[in-house]
């Protein structure tokens, strides 16, 4: 396990457990959206939240990787703002700051869809970033 200079475990450390202590579905529905979340942001930085929430920034909060008995939920922070052309969002859809990803046991994931809404979450962040050091 990567160790932080503390001693305790890093932040991937944590999620790569968590994935392993799953053991079934979840498990691998997980480090299935991580490897996408990477591939779209090879610049993305794994964090843990919450008392055990993976959660994934750049610039500020992409998406968190939440996991319940029935889902894997994948919580875009600033997902109100983004296009979802492919309607890829299917929960909390009421609010109007977060969206939501409900994938359960057996559902399969657009793929490319997903890399370009993680893509667009990298990209509202930035800009956002960019315009606070301009102010």
């Amino acid at each position: 396990m990567d160790r932080t200079t503390a001693g305790e475990p890093s932040p991937s450390a944590l999620i790569d457990a968590r994935i392993a202590e799953l053991g079934d579905w979840r498990g691998q529905v997980l480090a299935h959206v991580r490897g996408l979340i990477r591939a779209a942001d090879p610049e993305v930085e794994e964090t843990w939240k919450w008392r055990g929430v993976p959660v994934w920034e750049h610039a500020g909060i992409l998406c968190t990787g939440e996991t319940y008995k029935a889902v894997v939920k994948l919580t875009f922070a600033k997902g109100a703002s983004l296009d979802d052309p492919k309607g890829l969002f299917n929960a909390s859809l009421e609010g109007n700051t977060r969206r939501a990803i409900d994938i359960a046991e057996g559902q399969s994931l657009d793929e490319a869809a997903f890399k370009a809404l993680v893509r667009a979450a990298v990209a509202l962040n930035t800009a956002k970033a960019a315009g606070r050091r301009r102010a």
